[in-house]
């Protein structure tokens, strides 16, 4: 059912919401609202199809030439390369610290599953012991039975030691002091002491505070000589709230729950109550800690300029694109923490943050900047109020990457990297080109490691260092923390001032990375250097005359399809788009769509190129399916995909996924997921 609004055909649950839920306590009038969203509309969407059919026609020339798909001369031809802006900096105002001059872990979290969302704003602050006590971040495990206190001495020996190097004392090693008075009189300027609260030390070290617990009635205080029953640390300093990548939303009713999800937060009043034991629990937001955020500072992910959503028609009939949508609505939303009108606030600043995915250039840089200029002036906000970050995740934004900062330079608060899309799109523009060497192998190439270090540099050249974020990516793998202690240290050591981490659980874990590099410190030391040249970066990744073993074939076919089957059967039939999937290893790995456009065009490419046939395709398929299924068992929801292969609708969208993939816009899997999942809703109905 769907009602009329400024000539707009809307589904009636979108139009109830924004009237009953969204602009009452704003105190905005819903006809005058209305009447600007369907102006934007008749602005942006002509321009947003003219910018997808330039994709398509840049795409097209590349085909019939895939041997110059890595040649500078020709890409600047054809218009894919655009010339360098003359060096400049941002000039993005009003940014909070979390994003500007700290450095610390983000969390990404599905806007649909109110749990993890709080989950995520709550991971602010997280409690070294538990981390350490409950992960493999230290050798052995705990006993069973309650608290073990070998274990529990082996974290607190830990955590002690982070504390001898993180805020030294004077005349004590924090494992030696035997009471909070000798804690007391050994703080010297070297430890950032920042105060007192109550009976807890609370410091400061490379812009992130720590506090030391001292309870001598708690059941690990009682048994600290100096009373040290935990040491907190200073975590999540940001969290994007995502409504792309990692929800299954394909229609109104999906769109909704998002964006209320997204409405309770900025409110201040999202509650979620869940079973475990067999006890009740409710999750709320966590107040401040004095004069100190208790919550992580959040962004919203919007989706990227591709889908339409049936949840809007414009005038025309045409359904309207999704970005534009989000753009609106999440701003909208929004305006409850801009006004002060939230229980908490997040943006101290006033600023609302926005990351934009998947752009190409920019072109579609420069149109997302217009659109947020247009929705600013819908909601009489200051120009450049609406933050953006750009994710650098398609290769015509890689390769152009300065001149995509320049068109949002006044706005831009945060670039970051993302290797799983950026190889699906790396594998889509070469397609033609000929086969790509194995996916394990892509991250030795030639143009991964000029990707991480141009956009390092190209963010520094530009100005965003104490202004915004340089991101690096996910560490995909939340059971294994020593390898995520060991490796993501990486990150910080890059000049990166945050990198996504899978759980609430890892940010504290990786908060330790940041104790360890003085990111800010690290930059002035890399500033200078010189960026790499564009050469590198367009390496096209082929295996030239490889003698592909059927045994190697295999094996990749197999890797690749158990992957895409174990997300896509979660994301059809139970509307999950991102949860730890076990991979072929049975090594569960946080996953989102990122990991079928890679899988599935790589896949593809193989298909192409005749170093896989169809048939061992639907193997290896097949297969999968029966891997996945016991990867599965137990699960009451789960529906067995082995000998159901033709019924099943989460199997055939695996399948299209791969043997439609040449098809598919920039090889991205969203269309095709969306009419899987919106097909398996109908049948459920």
């Amino acid at each position: 059912m769907t009602v009329i609004r400024s000539g707009l055909s809307v589904a009636e649950p979108l139009a109830r919401f924004v009237e009953e839920r969204v602009l009452p306590g704003l105190d905005i009038a819903a006809e005058g609202w209305w009447a600007g969203v369907a102006e934007i509309f008749a602005r942006f969407a002509p321009e947003n199809r003219a910018l997808l059919a330039k994709r398509d026609a840049l795409q097209a020339m590349i085909d019939v030439n895939p041997t110059l798909s890595g040649d500078e001369k020709f890409l600047r031809d054809i218009g894919y390369l655009v010339e360098a802006p003359a060096p400049f900096e941002i000039g993005t105002r009003n940014v909070d610290p979390e994003i500007a001059t700290m450095a610390g872990p983000q969390l990404v979290v599905p806007a649909l599953n109110a749990r993890f969302v709080l989950n995520a704003a709550n991971a602010r602050w997280g409690s070294l012991y538990d981390a350490l006590y409950g992960t493999d971040a230290l050798p052995g495990v705990a006993k069973p039975g309650g608290y073990d206190p070998e274990r529990g001495a082996q974290v607190i020996a830990f955590a002690k030691a982070f504390l001898d190097k993180a805020v030294p004392l004077n005349c004590w090693s924090w494992g030696d002091a035997s009471c909070p008075d000798e804690i007391d009189m050994s703080i010297d300027d070297r430890s950032g002491f920042v105060g007192r609260n109550g009976q807890n030390f609370l410091f400061q070290h490379n812009g992130l505070h720590i506090e030391v617990v001292i309870d001598y009635d708690h059941p690990i205080g009682r048994t600290d000589p100096a009373g040290i029953a935990d040491v907190i640390l200073e975590s999540a300093l940001t969290a994007i709230v995502d409504l792309e990548d990692s929800v299954a939303a394909v229609d109104a009713e999906d769109k909704v729950a998002a964006y209320a999800n997204w409405l309770g937060l900025m409110q201040g009043d999202l509650e979620e109550s869940f079973d475990k034991g067999g006890r009740t629990l409710t999750r709320r937001l966590n107040p401040d800690r004095g004069v100190l955020p208790g919550r992580s500072l959040l962004f919203v992910r919007n989706v990227g300029h591709l889908m339409t959503t049936p949840a809007l028609h414009l005038a025309d009939g045409s359904a309207a694109p999704e970005g534009i949508l989000d753009a609106i609505l999440t701003s909208t939303i929004a305006l409850y923490d801009v006004r002060g009108l939230g229980r908490y606030r997040n943006s101290r600043a006033g600023s609302i943050y926005i990351v934009k995915p998947k752009m190409h250039g920019p072109e579609e840089c420069a149109f997302t900047d217009a659109l947020f200029d247009a929705v600013e002036d819908l909601l009489v906000l200051p120009r450049h109020t609406i933050k953006v970050g750009v994710m650098d995740e398609e290769r015509r934004t890689s390769a152009n990457l300065a001149a995509c900062i320049h068109a949002v330079k006044d706005r831009i608060v945060f670039i970051n990297t993302g290797f799983l899309d950026r190889t699906g799109d790396e594998i889509h523009t070469s397609m033609r080109a000929g086969p790509m060497v194995p996916k394990g192998e892509m991250k030795g190439a030639d143009w991964i490691k000029a990707y991480e270090d141009r956009n390092v540099r190209i963010g520094l050249a530009c100005g965003l260092s104490g202004k915004a974020q340089i991101g690096k990516g996910m560490w995909a793998a939340p059971d294994r923390m020593a390898d995520m202690l060991a490796q993501k240290i990486a990150h910080p050591m890059s000049g990166a001032n945050t990198a996504w981490v899978p759980s609430p659980t890892a940010a504290t874990l990786h908060a330790l990375h940041y104790h360890q590099v003085d990111v800010f410190a690290r930059q002035k030391e890399i500033a200078g250097e010189a960026i790499p040249a564009l050469k590198p970066l367009l390496t096209v990744p082929l295996a030239e005359g490889r003698n592909w073993q059927a045994e190697e074939v295999a094996q990749e076919l197999d890797n690749n399809a158990q992957g895409i089957l174990g997300y896509v059967v979660r994301w059809i039939d139970q509307g999950v788009g991102c949860s730890k999937v076990p991979d072929i290893h049975d090594v569960g790995l946080m996953e989102d769509r990122a990991t079928l456009r890679i899988s599935s065009q790589h896949m593809a490419n193989w298909l192409l190129h005749g170093v896989a046939q169809a048939a061992d395709v639907d193997a290896a398929l097949t297969r999968m399916a029966a891997k996945v299924d016991a990867q599965n068992f137990g699960d009451p929801l789960y529906r067995p995909m082995a000998g159901n292969e033709d019924t099943s609708l989460a199997f055939q969208a695996a399948r299209a996924l791969v043997f439609e993939g040449l098809e598919q816009p920039n090889g991205y899997t969203e269309p095709l997921l969306h009419r899987f999942r919106a097909e398996a809703k109908a049948v459920a109905r």
